[in-house]
């Protein structure tokens, strides 16, 4: 199929790729020409293990190229829109300012009957509202469908998450949508992956819903971890144990190293389990060899809590050297 992905920084770029390395045609934009020109010669303007090499192949073979030029997207089947959603600077709500200018710049070109998809994480009502302003821009009108089709990725894992995700969810509003969406993941349909048709507004609350469940999780291996500290217990070998009963879900691989997890800025937890892996010794005493990202295999160091425990013990007088050359250029 032919697609376009709008947007291509963390989520987009990973995205456009892998729908590549799928064997579709897919055309990048975005409105950063030094963004574009990286991506263009093979190399991601980020750290994300696995995405150069999908990159460099599908440049050079031909299927994935990208352009600061949304016309160069007018002849696709089906538009993803993938920008990014941040926190509003002006309190805990959503950005949507990169996604109404993505559609504004799109819509005039969507001639056609075809299918724009939003990936990025929104408030519940974004859809509903993006369909209609795309269908007033529109020269095909309502002809024009949107769907939703929220991603769950891990930073440091989304290649893998891309090729081979847990499941696949579809907020459509019609069999014609669903049967598009079928047709552009149909690689990973037909491996076994769980693919859940609903509503446009039950897919924005997918993410949501499912970074709220992390938040729980992380929170309860947090706790036992605590009480395994107070008791003298292993929190290794109990966690071994939650994996060997019936309907448990492997949380949390790297206990005991200072690290941090930041879910998402609107749904945001934070992990206190850097904490056990840098207890205070006292003033003055040293600590060394904290990572400053928040996950294994990222750059990301946005909320991230090693960061903010190194700046608490060093406010109590302790000597701290974080080392992180993976994340160093994010600092």
């Amino acid at each position: 199929m032919r697609i376009s992905v709008v947007g291509t920084g963390y989520l987009g770029a990973t995205h456009a790729a892998c729908l590549a390395a799928c064997g579709h045609h897919v055309i990048g934009i975005d409105t950063n020409p030094l963004s574009i020109d990286r991506l263009s010669s093979g190399r991601a303007p980020f750290h994300e293990p696995g995405l150069d090499r999908l990159l460099t192949r599908g440049v050079r073979t031909g299927p994935l190229s990208f352009s600061t030029d949304y016309a160069a997207a007018s002849q696709a089947d089906v538009h993803f829109i993938c920008v990014g959603t941040p926190q509003s600077g002006h309190g805990h709500a959503a950005d949507l300012s990169a996604l109404w200018e993505a559609l504004a710049s799109l819509g005039p070109l969507l001639d056609k009957r075809t299918l724009v998809v939003g990936k990025s994480t929104v408030p519940v009502g974004t859809a509903a509202a993006a369909r209609d302003l795309v269908r007033r821009l529109a020269p095909a009108g309502d002809v024009v469908e949107m769907a939703w089709n929220p991603e769950f990725l891990r930073e440091g894992y989304a290649v893998q998450d891309s090729l081979r995700p847990d499941r696949l969810v579809f907020g459509v509003e019609s069999h014609e949508a669903d049967l598009v969406l079928r047709e552009v993941y149909a690689p990973l349909i037909s491996a076994g992956v769980l693919t859940v048709r609903t509503d446009l507004a039950t897919s924005e609350l997918a993410r949501a819903a499912a970074n709220v469940m992390l938040a729980a999780r992380v929170s309860l291996v947090n706790l036992f971890a605590e009480v395994c500290e107070g008791a003298d217990a292993d929190v290794g070998d109990l966690r071994k144990f939650w994996v060997m009963t019936p309907g448990s879900v492997h949380v949390f691989s790297d206990l005991g190293s200072v690290t941090g997890v930041a879910v998402c800025p609107k749904t945001r937890a934070h992990s206190g389990s850097g904490l056990l892996g840098a207890r205070r010794r006292g003033r003055g005493s040293q600590h060394h060899g904290a990572r400053g990202r928040f996950q294994t295999g990222s750059e990301d160091v946005r909320d991230s809590v090693a960061l903010d425990i190194a700046s608490r013990l060093h406010r109590l007088g302790a000597q701290i050297r974080v080392s992180d050359p993976a994340a160093l250029p994010s600092w």
